[in-house]
């Protein structure tokens, strides 16, 4: 997220801390309505595309359809940040939408894979964790981005790994990199949030303070949605 050209003014005096916190929690307030609302996009179209064997085959049995998705999404999640001072807002929120759709299209396996009652707790037992490592983002004193930097590395190793294992087909790998994967998502969750509360706080003008809630939207909500694959790894049971 590139803000810092944009050259925040200094509030008037009168406006008070107060200001800040309100100006700050109206910021992070969205951010969360609309990441609950990217996972409720991505709910709708999983359970959608679940329960049509159709799409099933359209999408899974279509390998140009799933490659396609799969590259549109990382297209859209490196565009989204690095145009962010280029689009509008409304044009932020709608590919936002799209990423979050065309993600519930590509976790419809996990409903054929594992029963309705593993994904349903594993579920809860994210936003649990998601939920405390948010708070702890927010409040604590500590200033997290060495922590920030060691995940973000570690993140391009587990990526590298994932790669790796698709052709190694390893049981013993994929554990680990499931285990390794639940760590750095439970950090980023808290990293990320404490990013936003800073970012936040500074005095942008409204149009840029409404694109960061897009950009920390789906920031946060990449790291829900990752960290719930991996903890379903573990906890999720086979529907046979």
């Amino acid at each position: 997220m590139n803000f810092q050209n944009q050259n925040p003014t200094t509030p008037p005096p009168f406006y008070g801390q107060r200001s800040v916190v309100d100006q700050t929690n109206a910021v992070l307030k969205r951010v969360y309505v609309r990441m609950f609302l990217g996972l409720l996009i991505s709910a709708f179209c999983a359970v959608g595309v679940a329960s049509s064997p159709a799409a099933l085959n359209f999408i899974f049995g279509n390998q140009l359809v799933y490659w396609g998705m799969f590259i549109a999404m990382i297209a859209m999640a490196w565009t989204i940040p690095a145009r962010i001072n280029k689009m509008s807002t409304g044009t932020c929120l709608m590919l936002f939408a799209i990423f979050s759709a065309l993600m519930g299209c590509s976790l419809a396996s996990i409903f054929v894979i594992y029963s309705l009652g593993s994904i349903a707790s594993t579920f809860f037992i994210t936003a649990g964790l998601f939920g405390v490592m948010s708070i702890y983002g927010y409040f604590t004193k500590s200033d997290l981005s060495k922590m920030g930097t060691f995940l973000s590395m570690a993140l391009i190793g587990l990526i590298i790994a994932s790669i790796v294992n698709i052709f190694l087909a390893s049981s013993g790998l994929g554990w680990i990199i499931s285990f390794a994967g639940v760590i750095i998502f439970t950090g980023l969750t808290a990293w990320d949030t404490q990013q936003i509360k800073q970012l936040a706080a500074m005095n942008l003008e409204p149009s840029m303070a409404d694109k960061l809630a897009t950009i920390g939207a789906l920031n946060l909500y990449l790291d829900f949605i990752n960290l719930f694959l991996f903890l379903l790894r573990f906890l999720g049971g086979s529907r046979d």
